[in-house]
This record gives structure tokens, C-alpha cells and sequence, in this order.
């Protein structure tokens, strides 16, 4: 059995891509600039092959240092200086040590089906390099724009925007670190004007997801929520100066970005208006639900306690350096599975769990949305570990901290029985581990937005092989490279553009099906998802079947009982 290209590309995504610089026009006609108010920012490139100008590393808000360290981010001054935006940031980022371990399992697990896990568990071993553009002042954003678009800007009518929020556990990424946009861009053009695409940074780990009583007493929990809602905004006051449309934009994010989506959504309880998108596509929406004010606490107080101080004023005062040592020994120190950071219930921005929020009807109802999820997302975050019964009730106490014996009796025993035959669709540990991690933190997310939405969506089963966690990003960000293996290939190129055509169709039109394309169906009553598969030769394979997400697992994790 060989390796099949999707795992590695996947495998390889994983690690954090280092930025391209945008390509430079031949001409010596000056790059345009766009006066934000606050500042003028010039074009920092143009792509002679799609035809489109990079504004890259838009500032759009102030630096979060000091007093503005985990507090709500704020406007930026005034600037007289053009930015050309050729500094690029990243924000601090951290990765659980226990993805050392991960991987290669999955891949032997994959290639030979052998669940015999690793002779030791994973240390925390020698932190990882910093990158060198991670910078704590790291809330800037990239507008991609075709120059027809970019030229007729002062016209009445604007182009949909296409604003992405990517994913990494909430403790790493980048705007630009998923994959080069142009494929993305130049599909939106095939049958339609286009769209403006724009990108963007958000707080991370400790820096941007620190949350609890105690915190919040002089803290904003969930600062990175609040950092995408800020661009978004951003998005709604200023997209127009660049050829965009407020009124038209649909935000698409995978994993944490997809979650992210989530939140946003729910944000506030639904209490506080219109969301400033109109659309959504979450992809694999996912996040570990954290609830518990004393799970909050902990989290917060070990995080002061790596920093060697006792209050977060204290924090505020300490070099970057520091905070970005304690941030990655926290985070490399995760449960398996887990990155010990991630949006929390704050009773504010998340009053509620977001399932529970869609359940009572809390939420805007006035969006679109096109959810997805891979076929077997729980896989990547699934301890070899677990190799019994005992193993298994270990694993989901400790992921659901102060939750009853009898309610872990019940997830145990009746949500995910020991049974191995088939019938659960599990014949071992480790499957039977890897469907609770997929359910409970991220396919189960997706069918709650299909039926929050009346089922007038329209939603995609990514299964091709092995269908793991993450897989649909290289696809989403297809450049035109293919096959056998080097980061960001995909299988078979029709399959990849027909895939964009789905996300970008759906971006202009609220409807994803658009001319050559395989009929996409509405989800309707009877949970219909759209399957994106290839065959074993890599010839595109699309049909549809009922959302395996639609079952009553998902009803009984919806209500949060274990909360």
C-alpha cells in the first residue's frame, strides 16, 4: 500500500509556510495607493499572471502591547508614512509537543494499519526556533485585488469580498501561512467579476485566548474573537476603497478559523445585531468546548506562574520574550490531542456554548452559510495511547474535566460503546477515540449550522483519502500544482478547481452551483451533503449522501448535558 499524496500534503501543512513576496509588475508605473484615513497604504506588489495587486500588511489596529496586552484591540493612530507593507508578522505562535509524536503515528497507522502506539510518550524537548517576523504587534491584514476591480472602485457597484480566518489549534497560522491565494482568486473569475480577498492576523495562545474570573477582572477573554471581529469591521468601513462590497462578504475559515466562524456567529447571543459578513463557510468548524470557569482559572494561573508573577498587570509590564517563552512552554505542554487554548464561555461575546447558542435560537439568523467536514476529522488528535476500555473512560473524563460519572458512563457506554463489529463505525480503540474527537469537536458543529439555518444551506463531505482533519486546505488554496509530493499539491486538478468554483460561486452568488459544475444540492430535510472524493486513479468522483453528523450523537452533544 503506498502513501497517498493527500496525507502527506496534509502532514505537511501542519508546519507554519513561510510567506511569499507578491510578484512585481515589469512596467515602472508607480504601485497605486489607498488613502485609509488613518494612513495611505501602497500596493506592496502585482501579479502579472492573475492580474491582481497585493495590499500586504495593512494595519488595522493598534499595536497590542502594554495596557492593550489580552485587552479588546483599538483603532491605530494616525500614520503620515505610506506603508508599503514589505514587513511582514506573524503572531507569536506555539505547538503541542505531542504532534511530534502524532504524526508519524498516522502515517504508519495509514500505511499499514498497524495501532501499536509509540515505545514513549511524547517530552517537551527543545522548543522550536522563533520565526523571525513573530511580532506581539502582529494585527495586520493583506487585500488581494484584481486590477479591473482595484480600477473601476469608485463605481456604484462593488465586488463580493472573500475574507479568510485560518486555522492551527487557535495557538498558530498566519493571513498568509494557509497557501498563496491567485488559484483562489483567479477561480472566482471563471463566470463571474471576481472577488476581493482578504486575509488576516489574530492573536494567539495566551496572548489571544486567556479567559476566567479572575482574568476578566482586568482582562478581555477571548481577545483573538475580538481581533477578527475588529477586521471584520475594518472589512465593512474601508473593503470599499479597495473595489469591494460591504454588503457582500462571506467569510470562510478551516479549523480553528472555521470555529472561529462559529463564534462569530453566535457572538453575543444574537443581542447585539447584524454580524458585518453576510455569508459563511466554516470548514471542519472546530474547537474543544471550554466551559468551566475552574478549567479557565487553572489555565490562567499557570500561565502567570511560567512568567513568575501574580497578576496580569504584572504580565503587561514583562518583555515580549517572556511572555512568548511561557506562551510556548504552556502549549507545548498540552494534553494529547488538546492545545490547552481556544475561545471559551466569557458570558459576553460567548454567553453560551455556540451549540447551545444555535439550539435556543441565539444567533443571526439573517447569513448564509455552507459548512463542511472532512470524513474522519477526529484522527490527527487521537492519542495511540488509548488502547482499552479504562483508557478510553481516562481520556474522556480528562477531556471533559467536572463532568459526572454518570453522564461519563453514558458516553462511554451508550454514545460510544465498546463494541467493535462495525456497527458504531469503529472496530477498534483508536477509531472508536478518533469518532468522539471528530463528533464532539468538530463534524457535529457543522450539522448544528445546517439545522440552525432550516436546512436551506448548502454543506460538502471532503472525503478524500484518508479524509483527515485539514486536508481540504490545499485544495481550498490550489495553485495549479499537482502530484506526487511537494507542499500544497492536490491529486488531480479538475477536482481542485471545481472545488474553488463551489467556495467562490457560493461567494458571489449565495449559491455554489454554477455553469460545468456537478449539480450541489440543498441540504434540505433530508441532510444531504455534496461528497468530494476522488477515485483510486484520481479522477474526480462526486456524488451526494446523507451527513453522517446528522445522528442523535450530535443531538445529545448539542444540549452540553456534561456542562
Amino acid at each position: 500500500m503506498q502513501l497517498h499524496p493527500s496525507l502527506i500534503t496534509v502532514l505537511c501543512t501542519l508546519a507554519p509556510l513561510v510567506a511569499t513576496s507578491p510578484s512585481r509588475r515589469t512596467d515602472s508605473s508607480p504601485l497605486p495607493t489607498v488613502n485609509l484615513g488613518y494612513q495611505i497604504q501602497q500596493a506592496s506588489g502585482f501579479n502579472s499572471s492573475f492580474s491582481y495587486y497585493n495590499f500586504s500588511n495593512i494595519r488595522y489596529a493598534a499595536p497590542p502591547l502594554g495596557n492593550l496586552r489580552f485587552a479588546a484591540p483599538e483603532a491605530p493612530a494616525r500614520n503620515s508614512t505610506i506603508n508599503n507593507g514589505l514587513d511582514s508578522r506573524i503572531c507569536p505562535q506555539a505547538v503541542p509537543t505531542w504532534l511530534s509524536t502524532e504524526l508519524p503515528f498516522i502515517g504508519q497507522y495509514l500505511l499499514t494499519g498497524n495501532t501499536t502506539p509509540p515505545a514513549t510518550s511524547p517530552s517537551s524537548g527543545v522548543p522550536p526556533a522563533v520565526d523571525p517576523r513573530t511580532n506581539e504587534d502582529c494585527l495586520f491584514l493583506d487585500v488581494l485585488v484584481p486590477q479591473d476591480i482595484f480600477e473601476s472602485r469608485n463605481s456604484s457597484r462593488g465586488a463580493p469580498v472573500l475574507v479568510w480566518i485560518y486555522g492551527g489549534g487557535y495557538t498558530e497560522g498566519s493571513k498568509d501561512g494557509s497557501g498563496d491565494a491567485a488559484g483562489l482568486v483567479a477561480r472566482s473569475r471563471i463566470g463571474n467579476s471576481g472577488v476581493v480577498f482578504v486575509e488576516l492576523n489574530y492573536r494567539l495562545g495566551a496572548l489571544g485566548w486567556l479567559s476566567g474570573p479572575t482574568f476578566q477582572k482586568d482582562g478581555s477573554a477571548n481577545a483573538g474573537l475580538l481581533d477578527q471581529r475588529f477586521a471584520l469591521e475594518w472589512v465593512q468601513q474601508h473593503i470599499h476603497k479597495f473595489g469591494g462590497d460591504p454588503k457582500k462578504v462571506t467569510v470562510i475559515g478551516e479549523s480553528a478559523g472555521g470555529g472561529s466562524i462559529m463564534h462569530q456567529i453566535t457572538a453575543y447571543g444574537g443581542l447585539k445585531g447584524r454580524v458585518p459578513f453576510q455569508q459563511a463557510i466554516p470548514q471542519s468548524p472546530g474547537f474543544f468546548p471550554l466551559y468551566s470557569n475552574n478549567q479557565q482559572e487553572q489555565t490562567f494561573q499557570d500561565f502567570l506562574s511560567l512568567l513568575n508573577v501574580s497578576t496580569l498587570q504584572q504580565a503587561r509590564q514583562l518583555p515580549s520574550s517572556a511572555l512568548i517563552q511561557a506562551n510556548t512552554l504552556q502549549i507545548a505542554n498540552s494534553s494529547y490531542g488538546q492545545f490547552t487554548y481556544g475561545p471559551a464561555v466569557d458570558g459576553d461575546f460567548v454567553p453560551a456554548l455556540p451549540g447551545v447558542l444555535l439550539l435556543h435560537g441565539q444567533y443571526d439568523k439573517s447569513i448564509r452559510v455552507m459548512p463542511g467536514h472532512n470524513t474522519d476529522e477526529g484522527l490527527l488528535f487521537t492519542s495511540p495511547y488509548v488502547q482499552n476500555d479504562e483508557q478510553f473512560r481516562e481520556y474522556a473524563t480528562t477531556s471533559f474535566p467536572g463532568v459526572s460519572a454518570a453522564v461519563i458512563d453514558y458516553v462511554t457506554g451508550t454514545l460510544y460503546p465498546p463494541i467493535f463489529d462495525g456497527t458504531y463505525n469503529y472496530t477498534n480503540q483508536l477509531q472508536r477515540t478518533a469518532l468522539l474527537i471528530s463528533e464532539a469537536v468538530f463534524t457535529c458543529n457543522a450539522y448544528w449550522l445546517n439545522e440552525a439555518f432550516r436546512n436551506q444551506t448548502f454543506s460538502y463531505l471532503f472525503s478524500v483519502y484518508p479524509g483527515i482533519h485539514g486536508e481540504d486546505v490545499a485544495y481550498t488554496f490550489f495553485d495549479g500544482q499537482t502530484g506526487p509530493i511537494i507542499l500544497e499539491d492536490v491529486g488531480n486538478a479538475t477536482f481542485a478547481k471545481e472545488f474553488q468554483e463551489y467556495l467562490t460561486n457560493f461567494a458571489e452568488t449565495g449559491n455554489p452551483n454554477g455553469d460545468g459544475l456537478p449539480q450541489f444540492p440543498m441540504y434540505g430535510k433530508d441532510a444531504t451533503v455534496q461528497v468530494l472524493n476522488l477515485t483510486a486513479s484520481l479522477a474526480p468522483s462526486i456524488s451526494q449522501t446523507t451527513d453522517p453528523a446528522a445522528n442523535y450523537r450530535c443531538d445529545w452533544w448539542q444540549k452540553a448535558l456534561y456542562s
